[in-house]
């Protein structure tokens, strides 16, 4: 037996432009890593490095380079892959550096060691058993197109909405959200709003005091990363609760995260498995809110349905879960066709539709 890897660069289409406050996205790429024995080619474990340009730590000219460097030193090492070796290749192979890698190549340990079965963790949810609750996201737009998203998801059955706020006129965003509440109670409907770091310092207070008005659930990320004075602050004075997103992008050590947390002490964080390390690192962000009581959710990050799937199985072994910001798998016009549905806001695994990685055969293979 002989484990060996590989990847593929693939480039994901958007089925319309998504609008965030760091601009419009039409394509996203993703590296698909394969892991099998080259003995029993047939039985592949799949993950997915998804960095996201302008926002992730590894998001490098030299980024490529080193996933195939990574995908040679693993194939060099002659392992033995079990699930309790896993966090150990992974500390020794991968630099913290290099998050989405981290990430993609847990995943596809994990997966391989299923069988191939594309069970990231065995549970209730990747067995068919459980749906998770999840929100409805509303991209950014012209005023006509975030209505026309927000009467779609409404009409879906999504109970949880959350909006990307920060590219358009805020009086603007400000008329959805009272469109909303004057139609659904906070108890019909919750409001998240995602700014995305767009707020200058010094009107955050004032808008945080107007968005508040409209009973929101909180706001990601008001202000951008980087001044935790400034953060803290506004975590203590602010009447809308406050969720921490890219400001926990490039704390790969234990201590750096209590640290900011302890400093900060946001109400809630927010946990993507690609932009912060894999599960390992999600599950030290989860201990370290638990003892500081502070609140959190996972949310996917633009990843295909492969980096979804595992996403998906790693937050189902949580219970009692608040709405998660997990993707829907129906961004793309070229996405992996999988067993991920979505039924009244709530996302399934269902068994009975089978995985294709046919839109996978235009990619070339790097790295063997």
């Amino acid at each position: 037996m002989s484990l060996k890897t590989d990847y593929l660069k693939y480039i994901l289409h958007f089925r319309f432009e998504a609008g965030t406050s760091r601009g419009i996205l039409t394509e996203k790429t993703s590296y698909i890593i394969r892991l099998f024995d080259d003995e029993n080619p047939a039985v592949v474990g799949y993950g997915e490095c998804g960095p996201l340009k302008g926002l992730s730590y590894d998001d490098r000219a030299d980024f490529e380079e080193q996933l195939a460097q990574n995908c040679q030193e693993f194939n060099n090492l002659d392992l033995q892959l079990f699930s309790w070796n896993v966090p150990i290749v992974l500390n020794q192979l991968i630099s913290p550096q290099f998050p989405s890698i981290l990430f993609g190549f847990e995943t596809a340990m994990l997966d391989f060691l299923s069988g191939g079965q594309h069970v990231i963790l065995e549970n209730e949810f990747a067995s068919g058993h459980r749906s998770l609750p999840i929100n409805g996201l509303i991209w950014m737009g012209s005023p006509e197109f975030m209505r026309q998203q927000i009467e779609d998801k409404l009409r879906a059955g999504y109970t949880t909405l959350k909006l990307k706020i920060g590219a358009i006129d805020f009086e603007q965003e400000c008329d959805l959200l009272a469109m909303i509440r004057e139609r659904f109670t906070p108890e019909q409907i919750t409001l998240r709003v995602d700014a995305n770091g767009a707020f200058k310092p010094e009107e955050a207070m004032k808008k945080l005091e107007r968005l508040a008005t409209y009973a929101l659930h909180s706001i990601e990320q008001p202000i951008r990363a980087g001044q935790p004075d400034l953060m803290a602050d506004l975590c203590q004075h602010s009447p809308l609760a406050i969720a921490l997103d890219e400001e926990l992008i490039g704390q790969m050590e234990y201590v750096h995260k209590f640290r900011l947390l302890k400093k900060i002490q946001p109400q809630y964080i927010i946990l993507k498995p690609t932009l912060l390390g894999g599960m390992r690192h999600c599950d030290e962000w989860i201990e370290l809110a638990g003892r500081l009581n502070i609140g959190w959710w996972i949310t996917s990050a633009l990843e295909s349905n492969i980096g979804l799937n595992a996403i998906a199985q790693y937050t189902a072994q949580f219970k009692n879960l608040i709405p998660q910001g997990l993707g829907t798998g129906q961004l793309y016009h070229n996405n992996v066709d999988s067993p991920l549905t979505i039924e009244q806001g709530y996302l399934r695994y269902d068994s009975s539709k089978p995985w294709d990685f046919a839109q996978l055969a235009s990619s070339s293979i790097q790295s063997r």
